[in-house]
């Protein structure tokens, strides 16, 4: 019952009036929001004229700065957040970041989110402190890992924009993808060169909520894309050659998805 009122609570809080109706205002609506990413996010890939962020934009008035470049993987973060804030400085109000899946074709490590080193600390009750030995654990910083890179990332960004929201997404559900002779990308039932499944990525990503203080949103298991069905192809690029990248309609249902998650989620 207390739940039930303070959902009425919340809906009317952010309730508008207007000609005599209750319009709810979401709390995106008109912001400026940068976004992180591969190909899925990247304004020149054609599998999708309207990418999800394109949708944001016509549904909530978001004015996007998009910073994704095909092929990208979670060690070009850095990059993209260095040019938006030569762009743009601090003007920005939120950051989606949406990476992951050319981490896991490439076959990158998994790796740790901490090393552990053996230390002293000083440590009592009352009047008697003593220097006791403990173990004390450090984010790794390993370039050449999956958890290293996010690692690597996330603390530049929450460095550079400690007062704006920041919003990791989890790479979706992926197929084959053959753009060419060279480009052979196999579907995520298969291991990839270092023995591990896209599953074990998704995982990693949803643990950045609790290392780093981010709200992770599972496009993954939320937006129902799941191209490993035929039945899904339609949300695709090309049911034959490209099951990997969505197209107009399949960012249409992930934007979906994510204008909903963004509800729970305030901007700073």
């Amino acid at each position: 019952m207390k739940q039930k009122i303070y959902l009425l609570v919340l809906l009317m809080a952010l309730a508008v009036p207007a000609m005599g109706q209750m319009i709810l205002q979401h709390p995106w609506q008109g912001k400026k929001v940068a976004y992180f990413g591969d190909s899925i996010t990247d304004p020149r890939n054609k599998a999708a004229k309207n990418k999800y962020w394109a949708w944001l934009q016509q549904w909530l008035q978001i004015t996007p700065y998009v910073y994704g470049v095909s092929g990208r993987q979670w060690n070009d973060i850095p990059r993209q957040a260095d040019l938006l804030m030569e762009q743009h400085r601090d003007t920005v109000d939120a950051i989606v970041i949406f990476m992951g899946t050319n981490d896991y074709n490439n076959g990158v490590p998994l790796g740790k989110w901490y090393e552990e080193k053996d230390e002293e600390v000083m440590y009592g009750h009352g009047q008697v402190k003593k220097m006791t030995p403990r173990k004390r654990q450090y984010l790794c910083m390993d370039k050449d890992t999956y958890r290293g890179r996010i690692n690597i990332a996330m603390d530049k960004v929450k460095r550079m924009y400690p007062t704006k929201q920041i919003v990791v997404m989890t790479p979706i559900h992926r197929q084959n993808f053959h753009a060419n002779e060279k480009n052979w990308q196999c579907s995520e039932d298969y291991t990839n060169s270092c023995g591990e499944y896209l599953q074990a990525y998704v995982d990693a990503t949803k643990e950045v909520s609790n290392i780093w203080a981010v709200p992770v949103i599972d496009l993954n298991a939320l937006c129902g894309l799941y191209p490993m069905l035929d039945e899904y192809a339609q949300y695709f690029n090309n049911a034959e050659t490209d099951r990997l990248h969505p197209n107009d309609k399949g960012h249409e249902r992930m934007a979906k998805t994510i204008m909903q998650q963004l509800i729970a989620i305030p901007v700073f």
